[in-house]
């Protein structure tokens, strides 16, 4: 796809939340029965629950999963940017995060459950207050399990640092929503 074209660039996902990479692996984000596209529209409402996210690649990885939102405290000055929503690590390949379940430990994984993950920070729903919110899936292939440390805080996230400190190299995955107040119209309002 062209630079020029490419949604997360266009949506300012590549530059405000991650630097320009080469996806190498599939993000499906379900909330519900629907299914995010990059730039969707949904409301508080809809995004309420913890999605179901499922990450195909290269088998046998590992991954790593964060939701940020760049625009808090509002788009016009995002003072708080990224605020951490969620924060999931060792998603096997091709395994499905979310769907309600608890998050299984490696023992339990290696007497037959499926493994969906080590939660490090819990889902927190969005609620923008102001203004159009991004809402970004960003997905890092681990190189190997390891141990990674909840944040002290959720405001002022840096997915940056959080991938250079964990070596976890660029993105391999991402994807955005949009979300706004509840009964906010967002744009203009034509006044004729």
């Amino acid at each position: 796809m062209l630079r020029s074209r490419d949604p997360l660039i266009i949506g300012r996902i590549v530059g405000d939340v991650v630097d320009y990479f080469d996806a190498s692996a599939r993000l499906r984000v379900l909330y519900g029965n629907r299914e995010i596209t990059v730039g969707s529209e949904l409301r508080p409402s809809q995004v309420a629950n913890q999605p179901t996210v499922r990450i195909t690649g290269r088998a046998g990885s590992l991954y790593t999963l964060v939701m940020v939102d760049p625009d808090v405290p509002g788009p016009s000055d995002p003072s708080e940017r990224e605020y951490l929503h969620w924060f999931v690590t060792d998603i096997p390949e091709g395994g499905d995060v979310g769907r309600g379940k608890k998050y299984l430990h490696i023992e339990e994984h290696l007497f037959g459950c499926m493994h969906a993950g080590t939660e490090v920070v819990a889902y927190e729903k969005p609620q923008p207050m102001a203004g159009i919110h991004r809402l970004a899936f960003v997905v890092f292939r681990q190189a190997a399990r390891e141990v990674i440390y909840a944040p002290g805080w959720r405001s002022n996230f840096i997915t940056r640092d959080m991938a250079e400190c964990y070596s976890l190299g660029a993105p391999v995955a991402a994807a955005y929503f949009n979300c706004q107040r509840e009964g906010s119209c967002g744009g203009r309002r034509w006044q004729g």
